[in-house]
C-alpha cells in the first residue's frame, strides 16, 4: 500500500501531498497570502490541481480496449469505460471543476448551490438551493470541492443528486480537507466511496474554516460577497 493511501475498511482515502510531485507547488502558491492577490493566477491554480488530481482518479476507473485506425494501420490502446458524472458546488468549486472537465471532457455535469447559512458567529446550517443533474443510475460520480471543512455540504449534495438516481461509483475529490471531514466521511458517506484529498489539514477553527487552509476559495476565486 502507498504511503498516501489509507483504506477505512473499504473506503480509499488519498492525500496526494504525500508524494514529491509539482502538485505541491500548486499547493504552496494558492496558500501564499501574497500570490492570492492575483485572482486568475489563484483560479489557474485551482485549475491545475484540478487536472492532476483527474488524472490520479483516473486510476480508479474501469477500462476496455478501443481500436483507432491510424493513416499507416490501426492501434488498440485501453480506454476509460465508465460513464462519468462530474459534479460541483457552486461558487467555489467552479475552478476546480474546470481542470477536471479539461482531462474528463466528454463527462457529463451537474452542479448543486449549497452554502452556509449562520445562526450566530460559530453556527450555521448548510442550505441547498439548486440542482442541476442529469440521471446518475449506474454511472460513476465524481464530486469535487475545493474545501472540505466539516463535510456536510458534500453529504447534503450527495444526498440531493441521489434524487437523480443512485450512482454506481462515488468519488470526492477536494483541494484542502481538514481531518475532521475526512473522519465525517468515514462516517456518514457509503463504504465502498473513494476520496482523494489534494493535502489535509489538521483542524477547523471556531469559525469552521480549515486551519491553516487558505482563507474563503470563494472570494479568493471571484471577490467578496456581500
Amino acid at each position: 500500500m502507498l504511503e498516501n493511501t489509507i483504506t477505512h475498511y473499504r473506503m480509499k482515502i488519498v492525500d496526494l501531498s504525500k508524494q514529491n510531485t509539482i502538485l505541491n507547488r500548486f499547493i504552496t502558491e494558492i496558500r501564499d497570502k501574497e500570490i492570492q492577490k492575483d485572482q486568475m493566477r489563484f483560479r489557474r491554480n485551482i485549475e491545475r490541481i484540478g487536472e492532476i488530481m483527474a488524472y490520479e482518479i483516473s486510476k480508479e476507473l474501469s477500462y476496455a480496449p478501443e481500436t483507432v485506425t491510424t493513416q499507416l494501420g490501426e492501434a488498440v490502446h485501453n480506454v476509460p469505460s465508465d460513464r462519468v458524472v462530474l459534479s460541483t458546488i457552486l461558487r467555489a468549486g467552479l475552478p476546480l471543476h474546470t481542470g477536471f472537465h479539461n482531462y474528463f471532457d466528454s463527462a457529463e455535469n451537474a452542479f448543486v448551490s449549497a452554502y452556509r447559512k449562520y445562526t450566530d458567529d460559530t453556527h450555521f446550517d448548510v442550505e441547498i438551493e439548486y440542482l442541476a443533474s442529469p440521471r446518475l443510475d449506474g454511472k460513476t460520480l465524481l464530486l469535487v470541492d475545493t474545501m472540505l471543512a466539516t463535510g456536510c455540504s458534500a453529504l447534503l449534495s450527495y444526498k440531493a443528486l441521489l434524487t437523480k438516481g443512485t450512482p454506481a461509483k462515488l468519488v470526492l475529490a477536494s483541494v484542502i480537507a481538514s481531518q475532521e471531514a475526512v473522519d465525517f466521511v468515514k462516517e456518514n458517506f457509503p463504504a465502498d466511496t473513494i476520496l482523494y484529498c489534494a493535502t489535509i489539514d489538521p483542524v477547523l477553527n471556531n469559525h469552521y474554516y480549515i486551519v491553516p487552509g487558505l482563507g474563503d476559495a470563494g472570494d479568493l476565486c471571484f471577490g467578496e460577497k456581500d
